[in-house]
């Protein structure tokens, strides 16, 4: 008797366990279902913002297909850094790639016969105008400007990517 009893427990016990999560089941579905609704919302406005009709984002390094791109690398740069807080003398060993559109006109003119020695100086003094702390924070924004000075230095846009293959700091 006290088998089937306990049995009968188990059975009650099992039938409000399954009613009780159908219940929590039911109540989580409708506050998912806003959630989903909020970040897709969320999401969308994201992408509003990030197209623009910049006419310079047209531009961008992402429009040059893989086929159409040739990397010159320069590497093993040791520079100097400007001196911090520290007034200790610091270096920064570096190699960078440059990405070239093989498509564009000017390629054909300077892509295959680069000035590694100019392009070198303009790295140099943008990079040696910073101190290591700086150096370390805003590596995008180095790139940034050893790009447009690039750009100036060929008065062409053939060189549309500057990155750091490697980096190291001392």
């Amino acid at each position: 008797m006290k088998k089937n009893l306990i049995s009968v427990a188990i059975l009650a016990l099992l039938l409000v366990n399954l009613v009780l999560t159908g219940i929590m089941a039911f109540s989580v579905m409708s506050t998912n279902k806003k959630t989903a609704q909020l970040v897709s919302d969320i999401a969308t406005t994201i992408n509003l913002e990030i197209a623009t009709d910049d006419p310079a984002s047209e531009e961008a390094p992402d429009k040059v297909s893989m086929k159409n791109i040739e990397t010159y690398t320069i590497s093993d740069m040791t520079i100097p850094l400007k001196k911090g807080v520290d007034e200790k003398d610091h270096y920064m060993l570096a190699s960078v790639a440059l990405s070239m559109n093989k498509e564009h006109p000017d390629f054909l003119e300077y892509g295959s016969a680069l000035q590694e020695d100019l392009i070198k100086g303009e790295i140099i003094k943008i990079i040696s105008s910073y101190t290591i702390d700086e150096a370390k924070a805003n590596t995008g924004v180095l790139c940034e400007e050893i790009l447009k000075k690039i750009q100036a230095l060929y008065e062409s846009d053939f060189i549309f990517d500057v990155t750091f293959s490697s980096t190291l700091y001392q």
